[in-house]
Parts: structure tokens; sequence; C-alpha cells
């Protein structure tokens, strides 16, 4: 593959693994396709060689534009989505249009030119799992965790539409025998991320004199793993992936988010303790996610950079430090609009 459609690469997760590719295989041109809503950032690719890349500012619904990329490139690798469980339970309307229409337009453009289509997805398509306290005989073992044999039973609009957005890419590969692949990930961190997100949240509070904010008592477990980890993770899927086969990403960083925010505090030299409670968001909040990777570790052979959490969530608060021009300017707004629920 010399040349790749990478849409949603101005955003959090695309834009790492954009840099990902164009720092790794130099004879591989990409080509961004990206909205810029909120969530995408011009600044997320700055440094990029512009022999290397280009950016297109367009809607992934918009069939016109991604034919005519689909035209000139090799593959699709789709992380374009919205993604935020709140915004969803707020209006629905744009994951419906964004996340099922631009994956059908995407798909469809696929079929016509040949190309390879991979999708980014989720674990939250699969709900949750029981806290592993409440496992029997389990105790403080490691408890149950997805695989890709685990039944889809989404919680909120946003992981509904992603599970369709997967269905979608399985009925194209069987009705239309387009080359596909699916990945499924855990919750992600590092740099990049929207500070609307809970692990950057946290730290630009911080760092900006404001308490972190933890959701109830935050026992709801995540499964974490460093973007980078993400990144190298879908090029070997893209690469090495057999075709209509599901993969599920994640590194084994089960923690409780009374930790992370813990562990936050602690890394940033300030009290542990030194947080506040606030109103669980509505809706469903689901209690627990947990990732099998084995199929693509064992078939693939891929393994994680960052196994320890502690270091990688240092190497994010460091990139969060350093770089307070791309986040500061947005902080007010972000924390406003979190104040009117009480969050």
């Amino acid at each position: 593959m010399k040349h790749i459609i990478v849409t949603g690469g101005a955003g959090f997760i695309g834009s790492n693994f954009v840099h990902y590719v164009v720092n790794n295989h130099p004879d591989v041109f990409v080509t961004v396709l990206d909205k810029l809503t909120y969530a995408g950032n011009k600044a997320n690719l700055d440094g990029l060689p512009t022999d290397r890349f280009e950016l297109v500012v367009a809607d992934i619904c918009d069939a016109e534009v991604v034919d005519k990329l689909a035209a000139k490139a090799d593959a699709i690798v789709h992380y374009a989505a919205e993604s935020h469980n709140d915004n969803s339970l707020t209006d629905p309307s744009p994951f419906v249009f964004t996340n099922l229409i631009g994956t059908y337009t995407l798909l469809e453009a696929a079929r016509k030119y040949g190309l390879r289509f991979h999708h980014i997805s989720t674990d939250e398509v699969y709900g949750d799992l029981p806290l592993r306290e409440d496992l029997p005989g389990h105790g403080d073992g490691p408890g149950e965790k997805f695989t890709p044999e685990t039944p889809y039973n989404p919680s909120s609009p946003y992981s509904s539409t992603k599970a369709g957005s997967d269905l979608l890419v399985k009925a194209w590969e069987k009705s239309f025998d387009l080359y596909t692949t699916i990945s499924n990930c855990s919750n992600n961190y590092g740099p990049y991320q929207h500070i609307e997100k809970f692990i950057p949240r946290q730290i630009t509070n911080v760092l900006a004199g404001i308490q972190p904010k933890l959701y109830g008592a935050g026992l709801n477990v995540r499964d974490w793993i460093h973007t980078n980890d993400h990144s190298s993770a879908v090029w070997t899927i893209l690469t090495k992936g057999a075709k209509g086969e599901t993969y599920l990403i994640g590194a084994d960083g089960e923690e409780d988010n009374k930790t992370v925010v813990e562990l936050i505090l602690e890394l940033m030299g300030k009290d542990k303790a030194d947080y506040l409670h606030v109103n669980d968001r509505s809706g469903h909040h689901d209690l627990r996610y947990a990732i099998d990777a084995s199929k693509l570790r064992d078939d693939l052979g891929w393994t994680p950079e960052f196994t320890d959490f502690r270091t990688g969530l240092a190497d994010t608060i460091k990139w969060y430090t350093e770089n307070e021009n791309w986040w500061k300017a947005e902080k007010d707004a972000v924390e406003a609009n979190y104040a009117k629920s009480g969050q």
C-alpha cells in the first residue's frame, strides 16, 4: 500500500496513527479526510512533511469527495466517528449520520475501487462486564474479558451506532467480497486527546489549578491503552490481518477511575485525595471494560510498548505539561460546559 486514506486523521487517535505511519513507513503517502469538528484539530498534524500527507477538509458523508479520494488510494483506514458518550445522550443525531451514513459512504467507495478497508471500532459495542469482585469464584482475579465472539450489547447512542457501523462492514465483506477488517479497541490515552475526555481533563485541571473531578464513587473500570500502541496494532492489522476478521486491541491496562485520578495527582506532585466527587452522567454508565487481545498477539505477532500504565500516564502528563498552548484556549469553555450538568 503506497497511498492510504485516514478518515478522522486530525482527531486524537487518528492523528497519532498518521504520525506513526509517516514516521515509520516512508514509502506511504497519507490523505487525511476530516470534517474538523471540535474534536479535529489541524495542529494535531503539525510537523508532518507536506510531501508525505495532505489534509482534505470534508465530511465522510459527502459521496462525491470520498469518491475522488478513493480513486487515487489503495486503502481506507476509518477512524472518523462521533465518539463522546455524554454528547450522544444530549443529541444522538450526529452519531447516526457520521457513524452509520459516513461508514456506508466509505464502504461504497471502497467497493467501487476495490480498496482494502480497515474499520476502527470500540469495545463499547459489547456493553459492559461485571466488576471483578462481582464475579463468583474470581475474587480479585482478572475476571472475564471481551473477545471477538462476545455478543454485541451497546448501551448508548454512541456505542449502538458504532455497533451498527461494524455490522455494515461485516455485511460488505460477505455480500460484496470486500477485503475488510475490524478492530475493537479499549480506552485510549496519550497526546492530542481532547480535554473533555477523562484523563486529559484531570491532567489539565491540575495544570490550571482546578480540582480534578470524579463521577460518583469512581469504581467504573476501563482497560487503558496508550494511543501509540493502538497505532502500531492498527498498522499490523492493516498489513497482516486476515480478510473478514475482527481483532481486539488492548494492553491489559485495567484501572478504575478513582485509581486513575489518584495516580494523576500523585505523578503531578499533589495530594492523592485532592479531587471532587461530582454527579454521574445521565443514562447507563458501563461498569467495566476488559479486552482479550490474544488473537492479535498470537496470530499477528503484535506486542504493546507501554505495558506499564504508570509509565504511559507519566508520558501523557509530560506531553500536556509541555504543550499548554495546544489546550489552554479551550479549557474554560470545556469546564463551563461540564458545570451546566453539575459535572
